[in-house]
């Protein structure tokens, strides 16, 4: 088959009345090659039922779309995060890319002179090689935007999730019962008692009625089916593992403290079966096979497609997680644009183990040119490192992982050799201690911020002065809005009333930035993978029930974020943090046609907020292509 290089597009334009004819079907036979070979084509795309508004409500659905094709909305609803032209009716797509937008009119104006340069290249003036473009309506009420991406989540930790998901759980004893219900229900695992047991998504805060702290190895010795069984359960924050007594005995923690970590203990001495940050590796949990991993990605992937994301920036992946991406890569089976952030444990300089890759697999969608290094813990688990001990538990500041020394020597390391730079960052402490680090290194140097994109991974809690200084010095300050709605139930009582007020702290940090740059995530699994659940909890700051401890007008609405806003935090600031803002991002020429199909104009400034969780995504498309759904 010849090359686009060496002939024109096909586009059939069909209509949704039965019976009817597309206009390439009416074409009178020639005896030219091109033309049959054109016939030939139109008749297979007569044939595909494309969904168009031209005559009559009738609507078809489309899976699989053409090379090229104009995709145009009914009332001018395609959000194209691009200041120009923020709304258009219509966008041109060809193959992986978008050639055009604007009005239909315009649309057939330009195909007409790229059919006219195509045909006087390839075909002098054979009038039978031109084609009509095919145009693809939406169903009325949906809008169209940007491929929706997450600036920070987890992938692989995603799909072990959800294998034992302990989030559900409102109460201590209904734990209890997923973890059985599971045991019971896999005969595998019911008839080996030394299989360890492994879930995620505890959450202490949340249980009504419990006694207050940490659960304990005893409290999973209460029930019988589980007491001689190893247990190791995931806090949902993924900083602190809860075990049973049976995986506590395989533990010896050895003298002295743990860098960076914690053996939670009672009074006496002896271990309560919490393990917080780096004090987590002490517990020998079995390692995870290769094909293991690939199952909890291949899980992940699918489930990102449905809910609208294109790309994901995976904020901790480690040289064997790397290698389950080559693979799924190099078989073209990575249907999202991944931004791997790699990581290890290794106490020394590790950038050495980590590829360098841009562009890498079948379909270019893998890069890995940043590393995340880690300062503290999470506020939930009583970790985040602050500058003075939590209101609500003094006895404790959190944890650093490493003093403000080690770290400094670390990320210049890493920046010497070119790394990009992601910091996981909670507390205020951490906050400042990691800008003093990027301060040193930047100066007032805005364009080599700009070059190099330094990132605060969360942004939790910051010094009002920090929010300012990270702003200055060009630091990206990448933050999860249903961070701010999980924990507004407690973080005011851990933090007091001084603190809270540079915590969660959105629209301050969208303000400070000089570029207005805030990239928008959810830590998935720790949040839902849902990106409009982050969208409705930016622009409402209220919990999925429409409550907030402020009430219905949200907690601390000044920091809320517009719909505008939130949609370019997860489209073009995201592909900012990731250095892909010139391709991907918004819809307007030269980027990739990476778009989604909603079935609700969840932009409109007046619509209640509790449409914005009842929105269903109707198609995922990524380079020029549905991969779910159908429009």
């Amino acid at each position: 088959m010849e090359s686009d290089q060496t002939k024109p597009f096909v586009e059939a334009k069909t209509t949704s009345t039965t019976g009817s004819k597309s206009a390439i079907s009416q074409t009178s036979s020639s005896s030219t090659r091109p033309r049959l070979f054109w016939l030939c084509v139109a008749s297979v795309l007569a044939g595909i039922a494309y969904r168009i508004n031209l005559s009559g409500p009738e609507y078809k659905t489309v899976t699989q779309l053409p090379d090229s094709y104009a995709l145009c909305s009914n009332n001018g609803t395609i959000y194209t995060v691009n200041e120009v032209e923020p709304v258009v009716d219509c966008m041109l797509v060809r193959k992986d890319k978008i050639i055009a937008t604007g009005s239909l009119s315009s649309l057939q104006v330009q195909w007409e002179e790229y059919q006219n340069a195509l045909i006087a290249r390839f075909y002098g003036n054979e009038p039978s090689a031109k084609k009509p473009l095919t145009i693809i309506r939406p169903v009325p009420g949906s809008i169209v935007v940007p491929g929706l991406a997450d600036a920070h989540a987890h992938l692989i930790m995603y799909g072990f999730k959800v294998e034992l998901p302990l989030d559900g759980a409102e109460t201590f004893n209904d734990v209890l019962d997923i973890i059985e219900d599971y045991v019971r229900s896999h005969p595998d695992v019911f008839a080996d008692e030394t299989r360890w047991v492994e879930g995620m998504g505890w959450d202490q805060t949340r249980w009504k009625g419990w006694r207050g702290g940490f659960p304990t190895a005893a409290d999973l010795a209460i029930r019988p089916l589980l007491a001689s069984r190893p247990l190791a359960l995931h806090r949902v924050d993924g900083h602190a593992l809860w075990v049973s007594p049976t995986a506590l005995a395989f533990v010896n923690p050895g003298p002295g403290e743990i860098e960076g970590g914690e053996v939670v203990r009672y009074e006496n001495g002896e271990m309560t079966g919490v393990f917080l940050d780096a004090a987590m590796a002490l517990v020998p949990k079995p390692p995870r096979s290769a094909a293991q991993m690939k199952a909890y990605l291949e899980r992940a992937l699918t489930d990102a497609l449905a809910v609208g994301l294109t790309s994901v920036h995976d904020a901790d992946v480690e040289v064997d997680m790397i290698d389950v991406f080559k693979q799924v890569a190099d078989e073209g089976k990575l249907p999202l644009r991944v931004y791997a952030m790699g990581h290890s444990n290794e106490p020394t300089y590790w950038g050495d183990k980590i590829p360098w890759l841009t562009g890498y697999g079948r379909d270019g969608r893998l890069n890995v040119r940043s590393v995340k290094l880690y300062t503290d813990g999470a506020l939930g688990s009583w970790g985040a490192a602050l500058l003075e001990p939590y209101s609500d538990n003094p006895g404790t500041s959190g944890l650093m992982r490493s003093d403000e020394a080690a770290l400094n020597a670390t990320v210049a390391r890493f920046w010497e050799a070119g790394w990009g730079i992601n910091i996981h960052c909670i507390g205020d402490r951490a906050n400042k201690a990691v800008l003093d680090i990027f301060e040193g290194l930047l100066g007032n140097d805005t364009e080599q911020a700009h070059a190099r994109r330094p990132r605060i991974e969360h942004a939790q809690i910051m010094r009002v002065g920090d929010i300012e200084r990270a702003g200055r010095l060009g630091v990206i300050t990448s933050v999860q809005p249903t961070h701010a709605t999980s924990d507004m139930g407690y973080a005011e009582s851990r933090l007091g009333r001084d603190r809270i007020k540079g915590g969660y702290a959105y629209q301050s940090l969208l303000q400070a930035s000089p570029l207005k740059t805030l990239p928008l995530g959810s830590d998935f699994p720790v949040e839902g993978i849902n990106p409009l659940l982050g969208f409705y909890a930016a622009v409402s700051r209220l919990d999925v029930n429409g409550n907030s401890p402020h009430g219905p007008g949200g907690w601390y609405p000044a920091e809320r974020l517009t719909r505008a806003q939130a949609l370019k935090g997860m489209t073009l600031d995201a592909a900012y943090a990731a250095f892909a803002e010139h391709e991907l991002g918004s819809l307007e020429p030269e980027k990739k046609a990476d778009f989604v199909v909603l079935d609700t104009d969840i932009m409109r400034e007046d619509a209640p907020f509790t449409e914005i969780l009842a929105t269903k995504v109707r198609a995922t498309v990524v380079d020029g292509q549905i991969l779910y759904g159908a429009i």
